[in-house]
């Protein structure tokens, strides 16, 4: 492996996320509306769809899609004349491929998922669809999708769509205040780009993947993107590209003064903040749609930088998973991904970290309870895929 090719997070592995329940008001507290609980106080179990997909080719994905929302009842009511953001995720700049495989195939979101995601919430009746991602680099959204072989013409023949690098202000003027309901595990606000406010509905588009610091890197971990480089970054001002190291592990950066951090003192592990971070980062920005990628990934970490400490190895499941509530969905991903069960501490994949699925059932955003999840389509046993 180019270990200086693989550079963007190698540091964090050495030195160890208002407006935001809108589209959802209603009168049932924050905690309840995303838990699935009915006014009568009863709560809903959550649906996850699992459906068949072994192949890339854009049809196919398409159709296993379109078979997953199908199952959740459709998502015409949820985006229709919407504006919808979609947070992709690059995990890095550097498209070598990885494991012989291209970097789409392993750890970054892969053009056709995005293509058939795009394609259904047109189909569906959204007004607009914007990509979004924050990469530690000045380029541009575009250029880095077009280095990694999008195809754009074809996503903008699909409708309106727009992408936006949210590392610093992009095109915004202002960064947007968003509040963490119940005040937070770390955190009681964040800064995030304007995007992730003027937005009517947030898609979470991920893999099935390992993380080092969080067990699962799935939709919920996925968001851990939110906060700008420029103001939760080793580097302050909006050409800053530095990667949230403050977030993972503030020692030696202690005079930064993160915004929204709250007062007291914190563990500066990296396994003991970034999930309870992930956590305050979903409760501000929830996501109403979690689409995961199963299709192929890799498991033992989130990215090549991680070869360091574990053994890498590319992955097959050969499905897409997708759920309405992100804790569920990330639970279902969770147990295809062979661990039983999704809300343990102490053991595989969170034998050496906190387990974030648990912290954000605790804080009331749904159930990590597989009991309580109504599964559809294909089974969790059938498609079991054991990670190790």
């Amino acid at each position: 492996m180019n270990n200086k090719a693989f550079s963007r997070r190698s540091f964090l592995q050495r030195s160890f996320l208002a407006a935001a329940a809108a589209p959802f008001a209603s009168s049932l507290p924050f905690s309840a509306v995303f838990a699935g609980e009915t006014p009568g106080g009863r709560r809903a179990a959550a649906k996850v769809a699992i459906a068949a997909c072994r192949t890339y080719d854009p049809r196919i994905v398409r159709q296993s899609l379109d078979h997953c929302f199908h199952l959740l009842g459709g998502i015409r009511s949820l985006v229709k004349n919407k504006t919808v953001a979609v947070k992709i995720n690059l995990t890095g700049t550097d498209f070598t491929p990885f494991l012989g495989l291209p970097t789409c195939e392993t750890f970054m979101t892969h053009y056709s998922t995005a293509l058939a995601l795009g394609g259904a919430l047109f189909d569906a009746g959204a007004k607009r669809v914007r990509f979004l991602e924050s990469p530690a680099s000045k380029a541009t959204l575009e250029e880095l999708l077009i280095k990694g072989k999008w195809d754009l013409q074809a996503l903008s023949a699909l409708g309106k769509v727009e992408y936006e690098s949210t590392r610093n202000l992009g095109q915004g003027t202002r960064y947007s205040h968003f509040k963490v309901p119940g005040g937070g595990y770390m955190f009681s606000s964040f800064e995030f780009n304007h995007a992730y406010e003027e937005t009517d509905v947030m898609v979470s588009l991920c893999k099935l993947k390992n993380h080092l610091t969080a067990g699962v890197t799935l939709s919920m971990k996925n968001l851990f993107g939110l906060p700008p480089n420029t103001m939760y970054g080793a580097q302050t001002g909006e050409d800053a590209t530095a990667v949230r190291v403050p977030l993972h592990d503030p020692r030696g950066l202690e005079k930064l003064r993160l915004p929204g951090i709250k007062e007291g003192t914190f563990s500066p592990e990296p396994k003991w903040r970034v999930p309870r971070i992930t956590v305050d980062i979903v409760a501000a920005r929830p996501i109403h749609l979690a689409v995961i990628d199963g299709i192929t990934s890799m498991s033992g970490g989130e990215g090549p930088w991680c070869a360091h400490d574990v053994k890498l190895k590319p992955t097959s499941p050969g499905v897409l998973i997708a759920g309405f509530n992100m804790v569920s969905t990330d639970a279902v991903g969770t147990a295809v991904m062979g661990y039983p069960n999704p809300r343990a501490r102490g053991v595989r994949p969170f034998e050496s970290c906190e387990n974030h699925l648990l912290l954000a059932e605790q804080a009331g955003l749904g159930s990590a309870d597989l009991s309580q999840i109504d599964v559809r389509g294909l089974s969790i046993e059938k498609v079991r895929y054991p990670y190790g």
